[in-house]
Order: structure tokens, then C-alpha cells, then sequence
């Protein structure tokens, strides 16, 4: 199944029925157990990994596919090759074990698991954003957003118009992809060739593209205004729901699961263990 990246896919899953305000903090849960620090690097890309098992699991129960988040890392291979040879040629510390020599160059392995570690990062954010997205209906989001910033309400700050405009702003994610993707086949169609040519030929080619989708979201946005408009949307209103959620016990149960998750997370975060030298495996020294 080839879904966009971020687009909502309506599906009869446990996922999909869970409340978005148990999904939201699931996620925020998630986020800040990556960027945690573990002791070494070697133990942050074992809990990276068990958290990527996590993952792709509720990956399955979803029916979300796991490639989408693969192909969108396509459009930062560049990035990812110009912070390799930053870490290659400029690596923050020149100790370690060298895990091999260019020219007499030593590479040391902190450079290449630095590498590997932001990697890990980046594929686990994009799959947390992908999955909530792809499980979580854009109102449901806003809905969600509106409950977490209620506090910032009591200080008269409008948490409705901030919750509406991310909420649109992520279901517009997918739709300028789209629209991307439509005006690359057109541009090609008429002999635009985006891979090949001299600098200056592929400046004047991501020009062509830029510029239509631009006008393409303008458009749009105008559009989406005016319909809100037509429909009596009104940003200062006393907002009121046409549909009520339901807390369920498998969003008890999830909650929990979740806070039980971050628990442990900030537990080995403050105690470090070694798991490595608990098995007394012998690995690359980094530092």
C-alpha cells in the first residue's frame, strides 16, 4: 500500500479509535525518551532500537506502512552524506579506537556511531509523526491540541486559532506533496530534467518548481479561507463540538503503558547502565 507521508488513512484499527488526546501524549512520551541521554552511545541505540521495534509494531496495528517513512528519507540523503563527512574529516574528538585509515587519515568509530545515532533519530521522528498522522484525524487533532494548551487559555492566549492553524497546516502536508509530485511530472513532461545538467541548469529547474507550488498553496489556502468563511467560521466564537469523545480502558490502559515507558526511560537516563559490559561484550572504544 503506498500511502503520503502525514495523510490521514481511514482504517477499522485499534489505533484508529484510541483517543487523539492519548496518541498526542503517547507521542510527546516518545519524542522526549529519544533525546534522552542513556550513558553511552551504544546503550542510546539500544533503547533507539527497542523503541523502533515499538514502532513499526503499532505500525502493523495501524496499517501503516513502514517504506512511506523509507522513501521520504530519499529527499535527505544529501544531508545525511554532507553530516557523514563532517564527522568523518572534522570529528568532534580525535580519541577512540580508529576503526579505519584514508590516505592516513584515521576515521574513528565515534565518527561513524555519531552517524549512525543522528540516523536513528531522525527515522524514529519521522515514523512518530507518520504514525499519528496517518491514525489521527485532523480535527481529532485539533480537538487534542485545544485539551493539552487549555492551561495556556486561563492567561488569554487563543489556543483554538494556534490548534486550528497546526492542524491545518499538517493536513496540508500531504496535499502539497501531492501537488509537488504532479507539477514534477508535468515539468518533466515538458524536457525538465531535475537530476542532470550544470549547477546553474538545476537552479533554474527547482525555480520552475518552486514557483507553481507556491502559487499552487496560495491558491489553496485562499480557497480553504473562503470555504471556512461560507460556512460561518468564526476564529473568535465560542466554539462548541459536534461530536464528544469517549474515554475507553484501552486508553486507560495505553496511558499507562505510555507513563510506564517514560518512567523507565528517565530512570535509566539518570542511572546509567551498561548492558554491554553487564554481558561482557567487547565493543569499539569512542571516547
Amino acid at each position: 500500500m503506498n500511502t503520503k507521508l502525514g495523510k490521514y488513512t481511514s482504517f477499522n484499527t485499534l489505533l484508529h479509535h484510541m483517543d487523539a488526546r492519548v496518541k498526542l501524549i503517547t507521542m510527546i512520551i516518545f519524542m522526549v525518551s529519544v533525546f534522552l541521554d542513556y550513558g553511552t552511545t551504544y546503550m542510546n541505540l539500544v533503547v533507539d532500537l527497542f523503541l523502533f521495534l515499538i514502532l513499526v509494531i503499532l505500525c502493523i496495528i495501524g496499517k501503516v506502512s513502514v517504506g512511506t517513512i523509507f522513501r521520504a528519507l530519499k529527499a535527505i540523503w544529501l544531508m545525511i552524506f554532507i553530516i557523514l563527512i563532517i564527522n568523518v574529516f572534522f570529528p568532534a574528538t580525535k580519541t577512540g579506537d580508529i576503526a579505519f585509515s584514508i590516505n592516513d587519515f584515521p576515521v574513528y568509530w565515534s565518527s561513524i556511531m555519531n552517524v549512525i545515532f543522528i540516523f536513528a533519530r531522525l527515522v524514529l521522528v519521522l515514523m512518530m509523526t507518520n504514525i499519528f498522522t496517518c491514525v489521527t484525524k485532523p480535527l481529532e487533532l485539533t480537538n487534542a491540541l485545544e485539551f493539552l494548551l487549555f492551561p495556556l487559555s486561563l492567561i488569554r492566549i487563543p489556543i483554538h486559532k494556534f490548534a486550528m492553524a497546526l492542524s491545518l497546516a499538517l493536513r496540508f502536508v500531504p496535499t502539497l506533496q501531492e501537488e509537488a509530485d504532479r507539477i514534477i511530472k508535468a515539468q518533466a513532461s515538458r524536457g525538465v530534467d531535475y537530476k542532470q545538467g550544470k549547477i546553474k541548469d538545476k537552479v533554474k529547474s527547482i525555480v520552475s518548481l518552486i514557483i507553481p507550488l507556491f502559487v499552487s498553496a496560495f491558491t489553496s489556502s485562499g480557497q480553504l479561507a473562503d470555504a471556512m468563511e461560507a460556512r460561518g467560521y468564526d476564529p473568535n466564537a465560542k466554539r462548541t463540538k459536534y461530536k464528544t469523545t469517549h474515554w475507553s480502558i484501552v486508553d486507560t490502559i495505553s496511558l499507562f503503558l505510555a507513563a510506564s515507558f517514560l518512567t523507565g526511560a528517565i530512570l535509566l537516563a539518570i542511572f546509567p547502565y551498561d548492558l554491554f559490559s553487564a554481558l561482557q561484550i567487547t565493543l569499539p572504544k569512542l571516547k
